[in-house]
């Protein structure tokens, strides 16, 4: 199956997009609730609306597998119909680039499967929409 992949330019600085991806506060005004700490090997969830037809409990359960600061942040993305039945079984890469004095931001999330290709269609726009939704709070926050 393919890889989700996205590259949106900020205005602000890599520090300034990286608290976005990393503060769990901020990461929840453009994702999902979470208990995300930037710590490698810290495991954590996401939580949203279940959605029992895409055979999704409205969990997400991830694991830090990478971060350098201001640069790259790498986790496992998880999550199924119920407690114990993981059915999607990927990861989430974001990098960071300085450029043009902004940052461009890159996403690939990988390792979808075929039976996944209902949760990959929803997420391919999800992701892209979410990004945008990045720009406008820190355009926002310079206010």
């Amino acid at each position: 199956m393919h890889s989700i992949r996205h590259t949106y330019f900020y205005q602000q600085s890599p520090a300034e997009v990286w608290a976005y991806l990393t503060e769990s506060e901020l990461l929840a005004q453009w994702l999902m609730p979470n208990d995300f700490r930037a710590e490698a090997g810290h495991e954590f969830t996401f939580r949203t609306r279940p959605m029992p037809a895409f055979g999704f409990d409205g969990i997400v359960y991830c694991k830090v597998v990478e971060i350098v600061p201001h640069k790259r942040l790498a986790y496992t993305w998880k999550g199924g119909p119920g407690p114990g039945e993981i059915t999607l079984d990927t990861l989430v890469e974001w990098e960071l680039r300085e450029k043009d004095h902004g940052t461009e931001l890159l996403l690939r999330h990988s390792g979808f499967q075929e039976r996944n290709s209902m949760m990959f269609g929803i997420m391919d726009g999800g992701w892209l929409k979410n990004m945008g939704e990045i720009a406008d709070l820190l355009n926002k926050a310079k206010v």
